[in-house]
């Protein structure tokens, strides 16, 4: 067996390359770990269509049934599919087999205990992890069950019961399913609701033989866009890998971010359940949180990262929360992410508005914003130092990185979990002050 490689752990997940980093008895000694630690009955496992998920299925399977665990299994779903099962059924623990958007040689593992509630690498993953490098596996006299569920027309249920099918106007839109997970979740939603749908790489492919499976990156939407234009369609949808990330272009081609996708949905679930608490991330425009509060909602600034949002947002009760990355969590949806449920909500905002996508973002958004620019450095914190003081004027938190507001911009800069690089976003009210402040600081980070 090659040497446990703890780094495949990270911080809200599980991932590396296949099999350089994970390899089957690495899936096995993780499986039979996570039923060490959790103590389940049973464990729900879904996997996606990358070449290595089926045999990462197996080891972990056997990992979960030699510790006397019974496994449910729910063959090929999205993620948000996994953290459905979860609730809807009451398992104990769920584990989905994907590295959502990463490159094909790329796998991993997302794991949640009951109510669809995510383990985090300070909470869980961690131990596990420790378990499994022991390589030291349990083996019960007793080994548990393995039985198939299909949870396809209750997933497609959950979806539709957000939104009122007979209000949804027969648009013409264009989907691009990047051949990962939304090939085979969205047919059944789209057979119930009356659209005209275009549709791009819904063939299920672990090569990704058309692009990355990673639509938050422009060129990776290229095509969606180019059959925007060619057809007429009225917008796009694009999904990642795992089908639990949602995107939309507008009429004109224009992508819009996370953002502004959760301001449309809050606006709809404002509409129906006036007062309500919404979550959103530090990166997040500052029109999303001047909707929620200019419809009567309360608006609460969160960190990035689900394994955060998901807790806070079962302790306030909010109805929903988002991230600009394209997660979306629904308190409805066991406080889970959804990216098939906030596409169906926004559907159902435009019809009701009648107006166009991009007339919907103009009304929402007067700002200019930078998008995520990343730096690679050598000492995050002596550079996020280094900002603090050349802009203490500006009033400053800590909350997620470094974030310092000034009455016409605002930024965020923070460093990745993962990787040796700085994440910096920047918005304004022009796009000259925009340019200016995002130069500057691009010349502090890099030197």
């Amino acid at each position: 067996m090659p040497e446990f490689d703890p780094t495949i752990f990270k911080a809200y997940d599980i991932r590396g390359i296949y099999p350089d980093q994970l390899d089957d008895q690495t899936g096995y000694l993780i499986g039979n770990a996570l039923a060490v630690y959790l103590k389940p009955e049973q464990v729900v496992i879904g996997r996606d269509m990358r070449l290595s998920s089926e045999a990462l299925f197996d080891a972990f399977t056997r990992g979960v049934t030699d510790a006397g665990v019974d496994v449910v299994d729910i063959g090929l779903v999205s993620t948000d599919g996994l953290y459905f099962a979860v609730g809807k059924y009451g398992y104990d623990a769920g584990v989905m087999i994907t590295a959502s958007h990463n490159p094909k040689e790329y796998n991993g593992f997302k794991i949640c205990k009951n109510e669809a509630i995510p383990l985090s690498g300070r909470d869980g993953l961690n131990l596990i992890a420790d378990l499994a490098a022991q390589n030291d596996p349990k083996i019960r006299p007793e080994r548990g069950a393995v039985v198939r569920r299909d949870i396809s027309a209750d997933y497609t249920e959950n979806c539709l019961s957000y939104v009122h099918s007979d209000a949804l106007r027969n648009y013409k839109v264009a989907f691009d399913a990047g051949n990962g997970m939304a090939g085979l979740t969205l047919p059944p939603i789209l057979a119930r609701i009356n659209l005209e749908s275009i549709h791009l790489y819904f063939e299920l492919d672990g090569t990704f033989p058309n692009h990355p499976a990673s639509p938050i990156e422009p060129e990776n939407i290229a095509d969606l866009i180019a059959k925007i234009k060619e057809t007429g369609a009225d917008f796009g949808v694009a999904f990642d890998g795992d089908a639990d990330r949602m995107f939309l272009v507008d009429n004109q081609g224009r992508a819009l971010g996370g953002d502004m996708v959760m301001a449309m949905v809050a606006q709809k679930l404002l509409a129906d359940h006036p007062g309500e608490t919404i979550l959103y991330n530090a990166i997040c425009s500052r029109a999303v949180p001047e909707l929620i509060s200019r419809l009567g909602g309360t608006p609460v600034r969160t960190p990035v990262g689900h394994a955060l949002i998901k807790p806070m947002m079962r302790e306030k009760n909010a109805i929903f929360g988002g991230e600009h990355s394209g997660h979306f969590y629904f308190r409805d949806n066991w406080f889970a992410d959804s990216g098939m449920i906030a596409f169906l909500v926004c559907l159902e905002l435009l019809s009701k508005s009648g107006k166009t996508l991009s007339q919907i973002i103009s009304e929402i958004d007067p700002y200019f914003r930078s998008g995520e620019i990343n730096s690679e450095v050598s000492d995050q914190r002596e550079v996020i130092e280094r900002i603090s003081r050349s802009y203490d004027d500006g009033k400053q938190d800590r909350l997620d990185g470094l974030t310092v507001e000034y009455d016409n911009w605002w930024f965020n800069v923070r460093p990745s979990n993962t990787e040796p690089l700085l994440r910096l976003n920047v918005e304004a009210d022009t796009r000259e002050i925009l340019k200016e402040k995002t130069d500057a600081l691009l010349g502090l980070i890099r030197g």
